[in-house]
């Protein structure tokens, strides 16, 4: 299998200033490192809600790293630091609004505040750029969707989608563990 390459880039002032420890970049590596069978290698980036810098950020992640996915987290919310939308689709090629309209939708199932999330999804050139939300079970419930009592999937995670976008901008096959989340492909 071919390695691969994940731009991931946590979004918070605080956790940038060292008010608190980033929480993002972890939960990050930690759910896509029991996800994905392919070898990752990781370009990480801890950055300030700054929209300049969150631009220059993705662009470098795409354009200069060759990342086929990058995923940030946090700056979702509708606070006016929240800019993380607005640099995503400043450097859009192409806007894929299932995966905002789909990331609302597994965390309605947790909390009626899901609403106000304005997540993302885009490609820039060869790179799919998702943006998700910023805690760490919020991560893995987007990424990997609802399951019931037994496990059986009832809402899809995002993830599911993932592997067919990279390949769809050019990224390398990737391969999903599905007991984790089970990837979809066409016949």
């Amino acid at each position: 299998m071919e390695t691969l390459r994940i731009g991931i880039v946590s979004i918070s002032d605080r956790a940038f200033n060292k008010t608190y420890e980033d929480q993002g970049l972890p939960a990050l590596k930690s759910w896509l490192g029991a996800a994905v069978l392919n070898p990752l290698e990781f370009v990480a980036h801890l950055i300030p809600d700054e929209q300049p810098m969150i631009e220059q950020t993705l662009i470098e992640l795409s354009d200069i790293q060759k990342c086929p996915l990058i995923l940030t987290t946090g700056g979702t919310g509708p606070y006016l630091r929240d800019v993380t939308p607005e640099a995503t689709l400043a450097v859009a090629d192409r806007i894929i609004p299932g995966f905002g309209e789909q990331m609302r939708q597994i965390s309605l199932h947790f909390t009626p505040t899901a609403i106000l999330s304005r997540q993302v999804g885009v490609i820039r050139g060869n790179s799919l750029i998702l943006n998700l939300p910023g805690r760490p079970n919020a991560i893995a419930e987007t990424l990997g969707g609802v399951k019931d009592e037994q496990g059986k999937q009832i809402i899809h995670g995002i993830f599911a989608s993932v592997p067919i976008c990279v390949d769809a901008v050019g990224g390398p096959l990737v391969e999903t563990n599905p007991d984790i989340c089970k990837s979809v492909r066409p016949k």
